[in-house]
């Protein structure tokens, strides 16, 4: 059975900084890729930060210079250092798995998420 357990959020003050991790149990495949995503009441879910099974990091515009994705292939796990924090941060950010077709990514299993609250 596959697991994908988030952790780390919390609440910070504006300029903050906050590391979130993920990681991945149970999964067949050998090679994944593994995302950050966001999202808030009302609002669509936003991408992140997605690692991609060929090496690829993309960001989210929103957050391109302020987030951080890392992945350890080894523990199956994905971080994301997250700075310079702003209000408009505060979401609910969940982490997935899957595969990657040659143009798309298929995001399968999904952890419950972790919430990112930020004061200003």
């Amino acid at each position: 059975q596959v697991q994908v357990v988030e952790s780390g959020g919390g609440s910070v003050q504006a300029g903050g900084s906050l590391r979130l991790s993920c990681v991945v149990s149970g999964y067949t495949y050998n090679t994944y890729s593994m995302a950050w995503f966001r999202q808030a009441p009302g609002k669509e879910r936003e991408e992140v930060a997605v690692s991609d099974s060929d090496g690829s990091t993309r960001y989210a515009d929103s957050v391109k210079g302020r987030f951080s994705a890392s992945n350890d292939n080894a523990k199956n796990t994905l971080n994301l250092q997250m700075k310079s924090l702003k209000p408009e941060d505060t979401d609910m950010y969940n982490c997935a798995a899957g595969g990657k077709t040659a143009t798309s990514n298929i995001w399968m299993e999904w952890g419950q998420g972790t919430q990112v609250t930020i004061s200003s």
